[in-house]
């Protein structure tokens, strides 16, 4: 009980990730679709409208790796109090969010890079207390 208490930070923060990259990677796989519509309209204008469907299949892909590995991670940490899968989501997550950052930055889309920092924050806290 001790361990678990020690590592509720870390547990929360990777609940966060799994919530994040789960509820993304549903949305991006049951409407692959409408995604591609949207984000040929976003990256109108650039280099990226012509591979929108390889960029979605590789961000789906991430974010899969995401949410699995912080699923194993939050088991991980209450059954053995073992970071690895945790840092593997973490990891992971951040590969995932700055490319989101690069992407917004390339459609001009300031306001939404702005939003993507939001997810950077607690993920990278969650690296750090993961890797003490």
């Amino acid at each position: 009980m001790i361990n678990i208490l020690n590592s509720l930070p870390e547990l929360f923060l990777l609940i966060f990730i799994l919530i994040t990259f789960l509820f993304s990677f549903l949305d991006k796989v049951s409407d692959w679709k409408g995604n591609i519509i949207f984000l040929r309209d976003h990256f109108d204008g650039t280099f990226i409208r012509r591979i929108v469907p390889i960029c979605l299949f590789l961000i789906i892909f991430l974010e899969l790796l995401s949410f699995v590995f912080a699923g194993i991670g939050i088991y991980e940490l209450l059954t053995s109090n073992n970071s690895v899968y945790g840092v593997l989501s973490c990891v992971f997550s951040l590969i995932t969010l700055f490319l989101f950052l690069i992407g917004q930055r390339i459609a001009k889309d300031f306001d939404g890079a702005m939003k993507i920092v939001i997810y950077i924050i607690p993920t990278v806290f969650c690296l750090y207390l993961l890797l003490q």
